[in-house]
This record gives C-alpha cells, structure tokens and sequence, in this order.
C-alpha cells in the first residue's frame, strides 16, 4: 500500500501526452475519421476482438484504454514479453470477477501479441470465444505469420500507419509545455522529420513513432 512518504515516480513525456479521447489521437485517421470502423465501433459503445499492428509509438496501447473506456469495460493490460500463462488466467479470473460483480465486461489488451506460444494463445481462445474477453493484441509483426488460426478468425486485424510530419508536429505543440522551456525551431522540427524518415527507410519499423519524437536531446532555439 502506498503512504503518505511515498515518492510517486515522474510519469514519461510519452504518458503525460497519453490521449484521453479519439479525437486527441494523432494519425490513423483511416480507421478513426467520420465513419470509419474503429470510431463506429467506440462511439457505438459495441466493441468486438482486434489487432493492431504497426510500428512502434504509433497508439496501440492508448487505443486499447479508449475502447476500453468506450464500451464502460474493465481494462487489462498484460505484456507478452513479460507474461506467461500463469498471468493470463489471472487475467481471466479478474474478468470473471468483475462480471459476476459488477456485470462489468473486460477488454485484455496483450501488448507484443506474437510474443505469445502456441500454448499461451490457446489459453486465450475459449475466453476470447465466450465474449468473457474483448481481446486487443497490439503487434508490429505480420499478424498471419505470428499469430495462430484460430484466434486470428475471430479478431479483425487493423493496420496501423506511421505518423507523418504534420502529425509529428501537433505531438511536439502538444509537448512544449512539459518540455521545461525547450524549444526547437523550424529547421530543428524539420530535421528530426527526416531523421524519422532516415530511421524508417533504414530499419523498416521506427519511423513515426511519436516517443522517439518525444525525447528532447538538446536545447535548440
């Protein structure tokens, strides 16, 4: 239990500019704009089980709180790299209990999904199937190369896209007031764009991916 003495931990840039809403969220206007399917789905409050799969820094996560909270769900988020199938039936049984508690819903969001074994992605499949589990697996590898038939079928794949330049710069006008007086200026913006642009021709994944965006090196005016 935290007291009175504990030291709270500065939250990262990356959480602070966290987006509370869709309309917050840079990017990805092909599945969030008017009429598209990711923002039918949350302004319906009726979610179904999806993955995302793009680069890293894109909104995977923060996705998977907002339909979490678009649906009134209980939100659980579980890493791949990190859990094994003792966590996933511990995620299970939260779920469980927050049905028969509050007849509550729960959205699982398991970050780095092709990270999961066959074992523990079966562990996921009955659950998943009984609606006990609104399953949101965040990925940046190929979904039908990582992740097993079965679950595959009953989870629509969305495909996430890099954020451009002028969505990199919203980030940033976002920022400023948490970056404790660093400032860039024009040819700093635009030399981190094709730094980006440099990362992503090169390592085929980073581009666009608004944490590295978020990390100030040097005070530039």
């Amino acid at each position: 239990m935290t007291d009175l003495f504990t030291t709270q931990p500065k939250p990262p840039l990356a959480e602070l500019l966290r987006p509370k809403s869709l309309d917050d969220v840079a990017g990805q206007r092909h599945l969030l704009g008017p009429g598209k399917p990711l923002r039918l789905a949350f302004e319906a409050g009726k979610l179904h089980s999806f993955i995302l799969w793009g680069p890293p820094g894109v909104g995977k996560t923060t996705l998977g709180r907002l339909a979490a909270s678009a649906a009134n769900s209980k939100f659980i988020a579980i890493s791949a790299v990190l859990a094994g199938v003792k966590d996933i039936r511990q995620a299970i049984d939260d779920a469980q209990a927050a049905l028969d508690r509050n007849g509550k819903s729960t959205v699982l969001f398991v970050d780095e999904i092709h990270r999961f074994n066959k074992a523990q992605q079966d562990a996921l499949l009955p659950h998943v199937e009984s609606g006990l589990l609104t399953l949101i697996g965040g990925t940046t590898e190929h979904p039908g190369m990582e992740v097993n038939n079965a679950l595959l079928s009953r989870a629509q794949v969305y495909t996430l896209q890099p954020l451009a330049d002028g969505e990199l710069q919203q980030l940033y006008e976002r920022a400023v007031p948490h970056l404790q007086g660093v400032t860039l200026d024009e040819d700093a913006l635009a030399l981190l764009c094709r730094r980006r642009r440099t990362t992503l021709s090169q390592l085929g994944r980073t581009g666009g991916d608004c944490r590295i965006r978020c990390r100030p090196e040097r005070r530039l005016r």
